[in-house]
This record gives structure tokens, C-alpha cells and sequence, in this order.
């Protein structure tokens, strides 16, 4: 399996990089959002976790481009990662296209519940 992160923080990036390499999920990093896309574009990812608040580009927005694409990367697993709880941010998310959130801290059963959930429900949409 192959995950593609996208979050500025460094620090962020190699502790979520520590919880996947610990399951055998190998993860590929982008430190802002339109080098995410550029890496979706070029590369194949089975999911993507995005951070919200970015320079440049914020997560949202990506999240947008990405389910507006008209090739099978629209419907790419997107679980919004971030640090942000306050006000309607899930319904934000959801509306965007995120398949699901995570707040930060992220620990590593809600992140491989979150994978597993975003995966399983791909899966039954390919059946449909």
C-alpha cells in the first residue's frame, strides 16, 4: 500500500511516517498542497492524507481538485488531517470530499481505523 501525505510540518510528516512504516504502508511526503497534486498527477497513491492549514494552497482546496479530476484519481480515499476542531470543520471537509478527519495529535489506531475505513468504503463503492 502505498499513502501519500501532504502536510507541511516536518515533524508531523516523519512521526506519521513511523506509524505507517510500523504496519508495512509505505508513505510518500509533500510539504504543500500543489506539490500533492503534482505528485497525484505523476505517481500512484491507494490513499492520501492531507493537512488543512498549508502555506500557499490550503487542504481544502486540494481536496476540490483532486475529486474534480475526470480520470479514477477523483475518487482517491482523502482523509483531511488536522489540528483544527473548532467550528463546523467536519461538515467543511465532508462537503469538499474528504472521505474522513483525524485530529492531531494523530495516534496510531484512529489512523489505521481511518485508513481501514476509507479503504473498505472504496471498496464497496467498486462493487456498486
Amino acid at each position: 500500500m502505498r499513502i501519500l501525505f501532504v502536510e507541511d510540518n516536518e515533524t508531523n510528516r516523519r512521526i506519521v511516517k513511523e506509524m505507517l512504516a510500523a504496519g508495512d504502508i509505505d508513505m510518500a511526503e509533500a510539504e504543500d498542497a500543489q506539490t500533492g497534486l503534482d505528485m497525484i498527477e505523476a505517481e500512484d497513491f491507494d490513499l492520501i492524507l492531507m493537512d488543512l492549514r498549508m502555506p500557499g494552497m490550503d487542504g481544502l482546496s486540494a481536496v476540490r481538485r483532486i475529486r474534480a479530476r475526470t480520470d479514477a484519481k477523483a475518487g482517491l480515499p482523502v482523509i483531511v488531517v488536522t489540528a483544527d476542531a473548532g467550528g463546523a470543520i467536519q461538515a467543511d471537509c465532508t462537503a469538499a470530499g474528504a472521505d474522513d478527519m483525524l485530529l492531531k495529535p494523530v495516534s496510531m489506531p484512529l489512523l489505521y481505523d481511518a485508513i481501514g475505513r476509507a479503504l473498505a468504503a472504496g471498496d464497496e463503492a467498486m462493487l456498486a
